[in-house]
């Protein structure tokens, strides 16, 4: 027991200056030590067809994953995960973006799966979320029909930005594929396959059909007192209240 508080007291007061050894990133190109609960590294992926993407990759304390593209000096594409980076650099083999996301190491490109930098992320997967043990929400994927395709689509409910495109997304009747702003698709891209479905991203069970880790009935990251909806206007009122 004692083990566990120790553990728990470590990971409490882990920081974005704190978060990895110097050992771990001493070769890493471009990587810095950024706000209070993420570092930054240089990262990119390759396209036989279109060459190397390069983007900035923002590795949270919670274990969240963030790429900002930087494929062109024009391109706007933030907050992108690593599967959404994959596929906008045109990645042909995609979905295996922890083998073909990478980063520079002593000049070499090396992929994260192959770095220290996926601990976090793996150790949320493992031993169940971080958030939920320190009593703040968890949300698994939400799917929504194309009202032109009727195909669904995966939105992924990690971050507070997340959780707003889904939730703007559900409240328009008229929400289609193109309307994606992290993820560009259309209504021509195949459907996930219903048994890839069933995998909504809950951190106790990876088939889970609902349980309380993993749904959650209103929160701060996923209510919001600027919307109008009643949803939305209800939570607002019951927390002030």
């Amino acid at each position: 027991m004692a083990n566990g508080v120790e553990e728990m007291d470590r990971e409490s007061v882990v920081n974005g200056s704190t978060m990895f050894s110097d050992e771990e990133v001493r070769e890493i190109s471009g990587f810095k030590r950024g706000g209070d609960d993420y570092v930054e590294v240089t990262c990119g992926c390759t396209s036989h067809r279109y060459g190397d993407a390069v983007g900035t990759l923002r590795v949270f304390t919670s274990g969240d994953l963030e790429i900002s593209c930087e494929c062109t000096p024009g391109c706007e594409e933030e907050k992108l995960t690593p599967a959404a980076f994959e596929k906008h650099s045109g990645r042909e083999t995609s979905r295996k973006w922890k083998n073909n996301v990478w980063v520079i190491v002593d000049g070499e490109k090396v992929p994260l799966s192959k770095t220290a930098l996926l601990k976090y992320y793996n150790r949320t997967l493992s031993n169940g979320s971080t958030r939920s043990q320190a009593g703040r929400a968890c949300h698994r994927d939400e799917f929504l029909r194309c009202t032109q395709c009727n195909k669904h689509r995966r939105f992924r409910l990690r971050t507070t930005e997340e959780c707003r495109t889904y939730h703007d997304a559900f409240i328009n009747t008229n929400w289609k594929c193109s309307d994606m702003p992290y993820e560009k698709i259309t209504c021509d891209d195949d459907e996930e396959r219903a048994s890839r479905r069933v995998y909504r991203g809950c951190l106790r069970s990876t088939t889970c059909r609902g349980c309380t880790s993993c749904v959650c009935f209103g929160c701060g990251n996923c209510r919001f007192s600027d919307c109008g909806c009643q949803t939305c206007i209800d939570f607002t009122r019951n927390v002030k209240a």
